[in-house]
């Protein structure tokens, strides 16, 4: 058996691998969707969870970029959450299609039905609870066919290592190592 004390101290030993090389994505517009997820006032603020505060900036970037492209935005809340929790910088339009659900975007809900009659095949995926909602959602995602893009700077968690670790698991997971890219806001470009 193992004792509590050596746990721990194997734990502080482990060291982060080096970050991800972040490339610049060229994505074309008839085969993609953004998901935005989770964009809340009542997680997203500077009490509960600012990081994703700080990644409201990128979040609007690539809205507006999607907007421009004319790619399909989908906007979810959490199961809890009405439309008039979502946080002004990241409304959605009327067009815009909302999905109420737990972490798994997909689990119980229409969004399947609504990608696949798009003919959507890349989903880019942005928000908070890099590992509850993005990590879930990107996973369900990949299991469904679908290729994921994650721009790491428009997602965000709790804490630094939450986002980190979602990361590392999104892009070294048997499941999803193949069908995930990450990137950063900046660096994605409709084609």
């Amino acid at each position: 058996m193992i004792e509590e004390q050596t746990i721990i101290e194997e734990w502080e030993r482990v060291r982060a691998p080096e970050a991800p090389k972040l490339e610049e994505i060229k994505i074309s517009l008839k085969k993609t969707a953004l998901l935005v997820l989770d964009i809340q006032k009542n997680n997203c603020n500077n009490e509960r969870r600012p990081r994703c505060v700080k990644s409201l900036d990128k979040i609007q970037m690539i809205v507006e970029k999607a907007r421009k492209a004319e790619i399909p935005v989908i906007f979810t809340l959490t199961s809890a959450a009405s439309k008039a929790d979502f946080r002004r910088e990241v409304l959605p339009s009327r067009e815009e299609t909302i999905i109420k659900a737990s972490v798994n975007k997909f689990y119980k809900t229409e969004l399947e039905e609504i990608l696949k009659k798009k003919k959507i095949k890349t989903i880019i995926m942005v928000g908070t609870s890099a590992n509850g909602a993005v990590l879930h959602t990107a996973a369900g995602a990949v299991t469904r066919d679908f290729e994921v893009i994650v721009p790491v700077d428009g997602i965000s968690a709790t804490y630094p290592y939450e986002e980190q670790y979602s990361v590392w698991h999104l892009i070294n997971s048997p499941g999803t190592r193949r069908k995930v890219v990450i990137t950063k806001a900046e660096l994605i470009r409709f084609i």
